[in-house]
């Protein structure tokens, strides 16, 4: 979303946000249980984990994402098809390369190292997609078109 690159930037900021809180919470979940520790573990990882999904987002995903996603759906195509099919897409990168992130900062890259990861992204797709799908979409979109509501006249008018 977004109609210049500062509104895709903060649009994808947002997304980032949303999708890697849900996440953390999430995964430190998984990794520890629901404990008195939970706030205080996921905002250790937020920002470091924020800042490489914003990288992998804009770096190399979203223009993977993207590209893919308009060689198969038709630019006639209704814009729910669209954004859903990016979406998809986003997902399966994202959770490709944070899953990656999130293996290599717990776990390091030893003996088990496949082992985890390969554990780590089938949990994460499993919560990713219809998180995605179903919460984090919506949501942002939701707030980003309150934020920048789409003008039918011309300003002044």
């Amino acid at each position: 979303m977004g109609r210049n690159k500062k509104e895709a930037l903060i649009f994808t900021s947002m997304m980032c946000f949303c999708m890697v809180v849900f996440m953390s919470f999430y995964n430190v979940i998984i990794a520890n249980g629901f404990n008195s520790r939970l706030l205080t573990d996921v905002a250790v990882g937020l920002l470091p984990a924020l800042a490489v999904a914003l990288f992998c987002d804009i770096v190399v995903v979203g223009r993977v994402a993207k590209g893919l996603a308009f060689k198969i759906v038709k630019p006639s195509a209704p814009q729910i098809r669209k954004v859903l099919t990016i979406s998809c897409f986003m997902v399966c990168g994202m959770v490709i390369l944070m899953s990656l992130y999130g293996t290599l900062a717990h776990f390091g890259f030893g003996d088990n190292f496949f082992r985890h990861y390969f554990s780590i992204l089938g949990l994460n797709f499993i919560c990713a997609l219809p998180l995605q799908l179903l919460v984090a979409g919506p949501l942002t979109r939701f707030l980003f078109s309150r934020m920048f509501p789409v003008r039918t006249t011309a300003p002044g008018v």
